[in-house]
């Protein structure tokens, strides 16, 4: 049976963790009241809706009771982020999951009983930690049971090699997000755009930055072996 989650709110952070959630194979419902975003992020996801997560009967229309954890990623709306948090907590959800900006939103969501909570500043000390002990992981994003999305600088060995004959999925338990494409302009400057959704037969170019999901361990071990 696949897990059950619902990510409330899609700014960069909750559209990065629906994207991942989903290709890892989970069943995942995207909310947000922004229909742009409930339609950019569709495709991607079991199920979008544009609705207000803090009515609690249009959350109990989607069958919110029914999910193995909720993410909540409102962090810019305050009052929102508090609303919807109370009334998960009200519902007994069976694992709720905040993302705040500050310290003020942490000790109001743990008095309503919710332990699980991210925040950039753990976000980005996290990151600056794993970048100074491993200089090829560019940037890393930690999630909940020792998850992590990370920003791998292409190992040289890796260089012209294919996806394919990589095989991320099955020597190392990664799945592969996307890949920066790094290009130099004519300033001799690297200019980094998304390449898209890589295939099999995608070869590893010199400046690429592979994002990556996966395991600490699995990530980590990756990068040390092809190194």
């Amino acid at each position: 049976m696949k897990n059950k989650f619902a990510i409330i709110g899609l700014g960069q952070f909750g559209m990065t963790i629906a994207k991942t959630l989903s290709e890892k194979g989970a069943e995942v419902i995207a909310i947000d009241k922004d229909i742009n975003k409930v339609e950019h992020v569709k495709e991607f996801v079991s199920y979008s809706v544009a609705l207000d997560a803090t009515d609690k009967q249009a959350l109990l229309n989607q069958n919110i009771e029914e999910m193995d954890a909720v993410i909540i990623a409102i962090g810019e709306d305050f009052k929102s982020m508090i609303l919807c948090a109370n009334i998960l907590t009200e519902l007994s959800i069976k694992r709720i999951i905040g993302r705040v900006l500050g310290e003020n939103e942490r000790l109001i969501l743990k008095k309503l009983g919710i332990n699980e909570i991210l925040s950039p500043e753990d976000e980005i000390g996290k990151s600056i930690t794993n970048s100074l002990l491993n200089p090829n992981i560019l940037f890393s994003l930690e999630l909940p049971d020792n998850y992590l999305i990370a920003e791998i600088k292409c190992p040289k060995r890796l260089l012209g090699e294919k996806l394919g004959e990589i095989k991320l999925r099955e020597d190392f338990g990664l799945n592969l997000i996307t890949i920066l494409r790094g290009i130099k302009n004519s300033k001799d400057e690297i200019d980094y755009n998304i390449f898209g959704i890589p295939s099999a037969d995608t070869k590893i170019n010199e400046n690429d930055i592979l994002i990556l999901f996966g395991t600490t361990i699995d990530i980590k071990k990756f990068v040390e072996i092809n190194t």
